[in-house]
Formats: structure tokens, sequence, C-alpha cells
């Protein structure tokens, strides 16, 4: 027992290591010591696996092996048969059946025993955690297994030691490219380009030169950009030809790669073995559709260069295409770059929660300064099928103005958003379009229009449309730009829903608050009190009565005590709308089985919850309590079912009855008041009531929300 509390707290402290994001290099040391304390061995190794057959040690516990060393694999030994088999391996007679570098150094280190098990990260082969002893008697036969224990937090910290690695490098690249892409998009000169691309690819890539060039017509190509200990220097010009990136590139159009360049050929591939490359990636740069050059980088390390580097550096490639390309696609950076400025500003706009006419006005001002167009307009759809208008911009020629409204039909973009749901475009609008408001539009001298739908929480709610006076249609991405303004529309417009749906819920609570009040009061001051009064007079008239022996002084007795029984049962039947004393004393199961003794038809009751916090069990109370009420007052029920139970975090409750259906749950029934009260605690309300299919009532309730 001793030794599994101590191996257990040795697991905890590797644990809370890996927890706490220690790096790699710490756990491994840790690991290594803790296994050679808590297991009966003489040494603890934690190595990595290598490229070529090969094992680097990262840790080392009990043994004169060196962090760093390298050895190759092969033979029989514990290392090489995991490697191989990536199975759990043991050798129990070392000095007999060991071989292979490792296996020679464990029996010259007087080993008999060893074992190893692997350390597997995300599925693939990643090193060996290996334990071995000079005793003659074996390593215990549960060693491969409480080894495993350690393997997995080594594997676990590797893995994020690996993803953090991997956000970082992604961290890098991406400002990486916001570097150059700044630089693009101030329109610096692409020879400035070229030098910030090669330069940020030395810098993010394991490579030792980076290369940018540009194919000619005589197939050849000419170095424009290069850093490191290139073989390909600026300005130089090779031929193309044999087997190297550059030359597969051009001839396939699409990444190369050669990780081994002893069989490189060709003038480039020749001039690059002779300064040791070894590994080599190269991505094409395309132009306007066209292969211009192609981007590189080399490394004379025996690793190849990492999967992804093509991938990578394509990034970089349409960097450098964007800034070799003509006027035009700078003005198109210039023109995305004026856009997120817009979007930004409508977005700040609506975090501050104005009025949404503010906001319509505000987009369809930015959408006539990004777009080629002289008229803009944002329409509401009406359930009559019309189209409101809410904001207009542009041109005195506008034929709509904001309070307008059109009937939809015809061929317009109008009709067309609301029949499809989608974005669409009309480029010849005097040839095209019809109907009510396709004639506005056509009078109004558009030729070009495009229009985008504004979605609301799952619903279509309006449209805004942009249209040009101008012969030549509007861009082709007109509609994709338009989206991102009616996204940030779509947010106001339910921003502003949601927030009149609270402040009417919230009026009707205090309405109905006030209203159960006042009618407290009111059955208080016209019922029991009443009673009361008219009990105390008439006892006040038997007590003279009593003084003066009186022959009616029992009936004035007998009168009294009618009137106080009278209202003791209205202040009990007034006690009914309140909390009653067996909810608040033995929650909901007990509440709901005092309220159904009072219900004047046969109810079956499943209730099987703990107590709950008061808001939530008061809350289920009257759910069942006015579903009841409704089956005997309306439903004309002849019987009734309640159940509640708590799953998944909810408290559920159903009432059903076996009426005749037809039950309404809008604000002007008790029923529908319910909706008020089960949202206000993050709940549900669902009311099922088809006429002559009954009534099925059911809340959902969450039993740790506000109570």
């Amino acid at each position: 027992m001793q030794a599994l509390a101590e191996e257990q707290a040795a697991l905890r402290r590797v644990a809370t290591l890996v927890a706490r994001g220690r790096p790699p290099p710490e756990v491994f040391a840790a690991v290594t010591e803790e296994v050679g304390r808590v297991l009966p061995v003489d040494f603890a190794i934690m190595a990595r696996y290598e490229a070529g057959r090969a094992l680097t040690v990262l840790a080392a516990s009990g043994t004169p092996v060196a962090a760093g060393s390298r050895w190759s694999l092969g033979g029989n030994n514990v290392s090489t048969l995991v490697f191989e088999t990536g199975l759990p391996a043991r050798l129990d007679g070392y000095s007999d059946s060991s071989s292979g570098a490792v296996g020679v150094a464990g029996r010259e280190r007087g080993i008999r025993s060893s074992v190893a098990t692997p350390v597997t990260v995300e599925g693939r082969r990643w090193g060996a955690m290996i334990v071995g002893s000079a005793v003659e008697s074996p390593l215990p036969s549960d060693t491969e297994a409480r080894l495993a224990q350690f393997t997995e937090l080594l594997a676990t910290a590797i893995a994020n030691a690996e993803s953090r690695a991997d956000l970082a490098r992604l961290a890098e690249e991406q400002a990486a490219l916001r570097r150059v892409a700044t630089l693009v998009a101030q329109g610096a000169a692409p020879e400035d380009v070229f030098a910030a691309v090669v330069d940020e690819v030395m810098h993010l890539f394991p490579v030792e030169y980076a290369g940018l060039a540009r194919y000619e017509a005589d197939d050849t190509v000419t170095s424009v950009a290069a850093q490191g200990t290139t073989h390909f220097p600026v300005g130089s010009r090779l031929i193309l030809g044999g087997k190297n990136t550059a030359t597969l590139v051009f001839e396939t159009g699409r990444p190369a790669r050669i990780d081994d360049y002893a069989e490189a050929s060709g003038p480039m591939g020749d001039n690059a073995r002779k300064r040791g490359v070894r590994s080599s990636v190269a991505t094409p740069i395309i132009v306007e559709g066209r292969l211009w050059g192609t981007l590189g980088g080399g490394s004379t390390g025996e690793q190849p260069l990492p999967p992804d580097t093509e991938a990578r550096l394509a990034g970089f490639t349409d960097m450098v295409a964007t800034s070799i390309a003509n006027a035009e696609s700078r003005a198109g950076l210039a023109r995305l770059a004026q856009e997120q400025a817009a979007l930004r500003r409508v977005a700040i706009l609506v975090a501050r929660g104005p009025a949404p006419e503010k906001v319509f006005a505000a987009v369809l001002d930015e959408v006539g300064q990004l777009l080629p167009v002289q008229e803009s307009a944002m329409g509401r759809y009406e359930s009559d099928e019309s189209l409101t208008f809410v904001a207009t911009w542009g041109d005195l020629r506008n034929p709509f103005k904001a309070g307008g409204r059109q009937m939809l039909g015809g061929n317009n973009l109008g009709t067309i958003v609301f029949k499809t749901g989608r974005s669409a475009r009309i480029d010849r609008y005097a040839d095209m379009s019809s109907g009510p408001l396709g004639v506005g539009v056509r009078d109004a001298g558009i030729r070009s229009s495009v229009a985008t739908p504004i979605i609301v929480e799952g619903r279509l709610w309006g449209v805004i449309v942009a249209g040009s006076f101008v012969e030549e249609p509007l861009p082709p991405d007109s509609e994709a730009r338009l989206a991102g303004f009616t996204e940030l529309v779509a947010t106001a417009i339910a921003n502003a829903e949601n927030r009149a749906a609270l402040t009417e819920s919230r009026r009707r609570i205090v309405a109905a608050t006030d209203e159960s009040r006042r009618g407290i009061e009111r059955d208080l001051h016209d019922g029991a009190q009443q009673r009361l009064v008219h009990a105390v007079i008439v006892l006040k008239l038997a007590q003279r009565a009593l003084a003066h022996p009186d022959a009616n002084a029992y009936e004035l007795v007998a009168e009294a005590l009618r009137h106080a029984e009278e209202a003791n049962a209205e202040l009990r039947e007034l006690a009914h709308g309140i909390l009653p004393a067996a909810l608040t004393r033995g929650g909901l199961s007990a509440g709901v089985k005092a309220l159904v003794s009072r219900v004047s038809l046969p109810v079956s009751v499943d209730v099987s919850v703990d107590r709950l916090a008061p808001g939530v069990e008061a809350t289920a109370y009257f759910v069942v309590s006015e579903a009841l009420t409704n089956a005997v007052k309306h439903a004309r029920a002849a019987r009734a079912q309640v159940t509640a139970r708590v799953e998944d975090g909810e408290l559920r409750i159903e009432v059903c009855d076996d009426g005749v259906g037809g039950a309404r749950g809008d604000h002007t029934t008790g029923l529908g008041g319910l909706e008020d009260r089960v949202s206000a605690l993050g709940g549900r309300l669902v009311l099922e009531s088809l006429p002559g299919e009954g009534t099925r009532v059911c809340a959902q309730l969450p039993v740790s929300g506000p109570g």
C-alpha cells in the first residue's frame, strides 16, 4: 500500500507539472526522476525517435548516459523493439540476448533486465520510456503497466507543447502575412514586397536560404530576391531544366519539393547540390491566371522540410501575386480596407444600441460611399406581401421615400428576394423589370441593381437594394459586399426587438403583480373583511342581549359564528392563489398533492423531485395550478395527469388533460401569463391544445437558474 501511495503521489506531481504547462524538458526530467524513485530500477531514460532509425536521449536518471546523446537503433534491445512494434517490450536476459548499439551499451553497464513502453502522441509513435535493473531477478511483471501511466502524462505534455508551438507559429505566420499585406495595401514597389517576403520566410521556416524568382519567356528564371546561403543571388539568371524545384513548378504550375537533392539535376539542381542543399520546397506565383514565378526555400539539414511548408508558403505567394498585379488589383486592396473600416464603424454604432433607424441610415450612407451606386434603399417586408421603406439614400430621383409602401409582385429585386430569401441582381432594369417596384426603379433611370436579404434570427425581415444609373453592370462582388452590412443591420434589429420584448415582458410581469395585489385587496375588502366586520357587530349585539336576558341572544351568536366561518372559508380560498404552506414546508411534491386534493376531478400525480430553489418550486407550482384551473373551469376535462422530474439539469413539469382543448397561450389568459414567469427563470413553456384533443402544458426550468 505504501508503494502504491508513493506511485500515485509521483503521478500527481507529474500531472501537476503537465497541467501547469511546464516545458517538456522539465517534465521529462521529472518523470525519469519519479520513475527511478518509485520503481525497483537502477536507471530510467526518456528518449525520442528520430528519422533514420535513431534515438535521442532527452532525460536520464541513474545512468551515465547523457541527455542529448544519439544512438542508432537496430538489433535486439527494448528501444528497437518498441520502435518496430509500437508495443511495450522487455528483455529479462540482457547479457545473453541483447544486441545492437543500444543493447551492447546496456550489457556493458551490467543491465540484466530492461523494460520500455512507447510514448504515443496523437496517434504517432514519438519516443519511449526505458528502465533497467542490474540485479539478477527480472523486473516485476507489472512494470510495463506502471510505466504506461507515466508515458500517458508524457504524451499529454508533448501534445500540449506541440499545440502551443503550433499556435505560436500560426500567430507569427499571421503577423508576417499582415506585415506583407500592409506593404501591398500601401502600394509598395514590388521589389520591396519581394524582399519583405523572403525575409519573413527566412524567419518563419527552418531554411538556410530563401529566394523569389521570375520565369522568363526564354525558359530561364531570374532571381529577384534572395537571402541566406543562396546558390541563386539577386539578378542572376539560370536555364531551366532537369530535376529541381524551380523547373518542376514551371512545368506543372503546382508546388514541388525534393527531399533528397542527391538526385537533383539541371543547372539549378547542380548549383544547389554543390552548396550542400539537401531538401527544397517551392510554390508557384500566379498573377491573374498566369504563372509568373516561384517562391522557395531550402535546407542543408538531414531532416526534410515540414510537410506543410508548401501550404504555408502559398499564403506569401498570394501576397506577391497581388503586389505584382496591375493597378486594378491594388485598387481592390484599398477598397477592401475601406470596406472593413466601414463595417467597423457600423459595428461600433450597433454595439452602442441606438434606434434601428440610425443604423439603417448609417448603413446606406456607407454602401453609397463604397459601391459605385447612386441610389440605395432599405425595406421591411410586411405580412400583406408589401414592402415598407425604412431608409433611403442617394439621388433626388429616388422614387422611394422612407415610410413609403409598395406592393410586391412582378420582376424586381424586392420581389425576387422575398420569394427566394437570397441575394439577387438585375443588370438591365429597363428591359427586364416589372411590377410596382420595377416600374418605379425603371422610371428613376436605374440601369443595374443588386439586393441582399436581411435575415433576423432565421426569418426574412427585409432587403437592402443598391442601384446605378450607368450602363455598366455593378461589380460581380457587389452582393457579397452588401451582405456584410445586412448582417449588422440584422443584429441591430434583433437587439432592438429583444430589448422591446424584454421591456414588454417586464411590463406584463409588473402589471400582473399589481393586478394580483389589487385582486387580493379587493377580495379581502369585499369578502372576508366585510364578513368579519358583520361578525363583530353581531357579537356586540349578542353581548348586549346576554347582559339583558333576551330571547334572540342565541340566534345572534349563531349568526356571528356563521359569518366568521364564511370569512374563514373565503380567506382559505384566497390563500390558494398565494404560495401554500405545504409548498414552502414540503417542497413541490407536497405542494402539488395539496393542490390536487382541492381539485374537483381525478388527477394522477407523479412528482419525483427533491427540494429545489424557492423560485423554481413556486413557478412550477403555479404552472400546475394554472393548468389544472384551465382543466376544471374551461376544458371540461374528465381527468388530468401531473408529472415532474429533473433531467439533465432541468426540472420538467407536464400537465395533461382530456378536455376539449382549444386553450389560448396569449397574454390575455392565465396560461399565457405563465410564459413570462417561466422565461424569467431562463425556462421554456410549451402549450399544445388542439380542439378536441385535450391540453398539454409543459414547462422546463433550469434547476440552477435564478430562484
